[in-house]
């Protein structure tokens, strides 16, 4: 069962019950997303390589903030931006349709055509993004070879989902990286840090948003 909770920045998150397990921070859903996608994964891509536009792979598409906030801050930047989004499990509309990120009616407008947007078809949102959203498992997704310059990593804790950080997973995502190509992640368990080193990554602690001492960004060598 999903249900729809508030976080300390008063935007909605979801638990899964069966999991109980919420798909954003119970510390502040935006300010989490916003402090690890986008400042320390975006934003740090674009402003780092000087690009104009970018390939970004999201794993776990959910409650859609993260493509939402990246949506909006493509039109900030004016950058171009190729939004692939792997959920195999997604969420209903009785539940998307109240969450209540989006502020004002072109915000809503934008929000809406994320989750209606027609799955396993590359999308044109607006003239600064394009999204495709996949409705299957990481694995069973035949991800284009050096094609993202961005990975989102999204999916629930490894305690709680731990199918989805092996070895397997990141090496499968690597592989679709480009050179220099950045993963980031909230997670910044020693053992997924290691796992990533393992297969070449170069792997750095940051300050985590409120209510997490770190996260992680890696990069791929150039």
């Amino acid at each position: 069962m999903i249900e729809i909770i508030p976080t300390k920045d008063g935007s909605h998150t979801l638990r899964n019950t069966l999991l109980n397990e919420t798909y954003h921070s119970i510390y502040g859903a935006i300010q989490e997303s916003t402090h690890v996608f986008i400042n320390n994964g975006l934003e740090y891509c674009v402003h780092s390589g000087n690009k104009k536009a970018l390939t970004i792979l999201e794993v776990g598409f959910g409650t859609g903030l993260n493509a939402f906030l990246t949506l909006r801050k493509s039109i900030e930047l004016n950058i171009e931006v190729e939004y692939i989004s792997i959920e195999p499990f997604p969420v209903s509309e009785a539940i998307w349709k109240e969450l209540n990120y989006a502020q004002g009616a072109e915000d809503k407008q934008r929000f809406i055509q994320l989750h209606q947007s027609p799955w396993n078809i590359l999308t044109e949102i607006n003239s600064h993004f394009h999204l495709q959203k996949i409705d299957k498992p990481i694995l069973q997704v035949a991800l284009p070879k050096l094609k993202f310059d961005l990975v989102y990593f999204d999916a629930f804790a490894p305690e709680k989902q731990p199918d989805m950080w092996t070895i397997q997973v990141y090496q499968h995502l690597v592989d679709a990286m480009k050179p220099g190509g950045i993963l980031i992640t909230y997670c910044a368990k020693g053992q997924v840090k290691r796992d990533l080193k393992s297969i070449g990554l170069q792997v750095e602690a940051l300050p985590g948003p409120p209510g997490k001492r770190e996260m992680t960004r890696a990069m791929k060598p150039a």
